[in-house]
């Protein structure tokens, strides 16, 4: 990578000119920016501000030295020193182009970081099995999904988890919702608990039992028959969570249940140690922990008055048992309602005598479902919800996950089912899709005439040399970099960013460059570019776990 090789090419200078400068040590780490204007470089460093910070000479005198330490290389064709200290790099198109070269002998794996030795758990989705997910459970997933998938071409091993919460009270009133829809099956008498789950989709869950149990469940002792029905009905939502994103293109390598937890005794490991590293105290008859001494606003309950552990309490242990599995980064996505969550969990982490800094939360904020511009009601205690099987039969996985991750985290986005619907240029993922699918048909339109797409070694990519043709180049030559930053940053939405601005590129490189024409050589450079193109389209969508189809009902206008 251009950036890697700069980075080494001006820290040979740094080396050089520290001891006439009198730098302490350690020296700083050279970092690279592309310019807000192409006159001001294809690469800029800070590196002489940083230093002149260390040391007596100003930013300009301390830039003029490096720049005349600087060794010659033929990839950089003149350095410039601006504005209080800025050394702006300007460098040959080779690089360009072996970029364009690495893209079609890497093929699928362009972009990706050969790099590696960091570990990191992604758990993300984690709802309770109480329902079928729904669009906010969607964005969850597919922040988290694309998030592993980042981190993985950037060098990082990765193991997606989901965690199910199937203990606590939420799942005894789901319990017994299912005890009732199962005994009104059965022409018995039963009432929903008014706190439980009224969906319709519970009768759903409840038919699902009764075909598999007929009424032999309905005559069991009452503590015996509800613990029967809570089981298999979390049993069938648990296999539906599962179907659902299985479809949603979202995979895990592991699921945790909470109840494993109970059963262990690890979680009254969890707070014995908090115990003796003094932050759980007991007090009116239940055990807390001293969450206000890492911020929270009141401590929070460890076990309850009557015995039963807290959801806290589980995800004490659950830090333990990750932590024990030796990862170098515990990543939780949640939604922007468990904000107040984070000083406390990250604060157990330091009580349990763990690395508080290991310990990343990644939140989100919440979609507003929209039709038409009109809101559609969600509560899933009440039944009435699009479920995401539903959204994914109506709009469609690629555009669900795209749509999903066109804003930042931590920006609320409205998500209206007629738009995103839409199969129209303004519709991003459509755009993005289209350029993959407008390209094939180019390619495919060679070989209809004949024009067979030679080896890379054998174009001279030099005949590319159109400002829509280096623009696009120069994107193309971005992908690796833009991977890390979204690894970097947990920023898996840079990616759908990065995609669309690919796509734009190459589209106005289409109406300003034709590609077939009947200049052999430059037909064949602008052919590699265009094969290197789509290479690096489908690779990004394919981190966003989007489909890049090979046509599209309007590839040939």
């Amino acid at each position: 990578m251009i950036e890697d090789h700069l980075i080494a090419f001006i820290g040979e200078a740094l080396a050089k000119v520290a001891a006439d400068l009198g730098a302490p040590a350690p020296l700083p780490e050279v970092e690279l920016t592309t310019p807000p204007q192409k006159d001001f470089g294809d690469f800029s460093t800070n590196i002489a501000l940083v230093l002149a910070s260390r040391v007596e000479p100003a930013a300009r005198e301390v830039a003029r030295a490096l720049v005349e330490a600087l060794p010659t290389d033929p990839a950089v064709e003149r350095v410039e020193i601006a504005g209080p200290g800025f050394i702006n790099l300007f460098v040959t198109d080779d690089w360009l182009y072996d970029a364009l070269r690495d893209a079609l002998r890497l093929g699928a794996r362009y972009g990706w970081s050969t790099q590696g030795g960091r570990s990191a758990q992604v758990e993300h989705v984690s709802a309770n099995p109480t329902g079928p997910l729904h669009i906010g459970h969607a964005r969850n997933a597919v922040i988290g999904d694309v998030l592993a998938n980042v981190l993985e071409a950037a060098g990082w091993t990765v193991q997606r988890e989901y965690y199910f919460n199937d203990a606590g009270r939420q799942m005894e009133l789901f319990g017994s919702s299912v005890e009732a829809r199962y005994l009104q099956l059965l022409g018995r008498r039963a009432e929903v608990p008014e706190e439980g789950y009224h969906g319709s989709y519970l009768i759903d869950v409840a038919q699902d039992v009764r075909r598999e149990f007929g009424d032999a469940l309905a005559d069991l002792p009452p503590e015996e028959r509800h613990a029967r029905l809570l089981h298999e009905g979390a049993r069938h939502v648990l296999d539906g969570i599962k179907t659902t994103l299985v479809r949603f293109g979202v995979r895990f390598d592991r699921f945790f249940y909470e109840k494993e937890l109970h059963e262990s005794g690890e979680i009254a490991e969890a707070v014995q140690r908090l115990r003796d590293n003094g932050y759980a105290y007991d007090a009116e008859s239940a055990v807390w922990f001293r969450s206000t001494a890492f911020g929270d606003d009141k401590d929070r309950p460890l076990i309850k008055s009557n015995g039963a552990p807290t959801y806290f309490g589980a995800d004490c242990a659950y830090l333990i048992d990750k932590f024990g599995r030796g990862f170098d980064r515990l990543i939780y996505v949640w939604g922007a309602d468990h904000h107040g969550d984070v000083a406390r969990v990250k604060g157990a982490a330091q009580a349990l005598g763990l690395d508080r800094e290991a310990v990343e939360i990644v939140l989100y904020q919440f979609v507003s479902l929209l039709r038409g511009g009109k809101a559609v009601k969600m509560s899933k205690r009440a039944g009435q919800f699009v479920t995401l099987d539903e959204l994914i039969d109506e709009v469609g996985t690629d555009a669900i996950r795209f749509t999903l991750l066109s804003r930042s985290n931590d920006s609320p986005m409205d998500f209206d089912i007629e738009i995103v619907s839409e199969q129209s240029m303004e519709n991003p993922v459509y755009y993005v899709q289209y350029g993959h699918a407008r390209i094939a048909s180019i390619l495919r339109q060679a070989g209809e005439r004949g024009v067979g797409l030679l080896p890379v070694d054998e174009v001279d990519l030099r005949m590319l040399s159109a400002e829509a043709e280096l623009d696009l180049l120069r994107l193309l030559a971005s992908l690796s970099k833009q991977i890390t930053g979204a690894a970097e940053h947990r920023a898996p939405h840079r990616l759908a960013y990065y995609a669309q601005d690919l796509a734009a590129a190459f589209h106005r490189f289409y109406t300003e460059c034709r590609v077939l024409t009947d200049d052999e050589p430059l037909t064949q450079a602008r052919l590699s570019l265009c094969a290197a193109v789509k290479q690096t389209i489908a690779n990004t969508l394919a981190l966003l776990g989007v489909s890049a189809p090979e046509s599209m009902e309007r590839e040939s206008g």
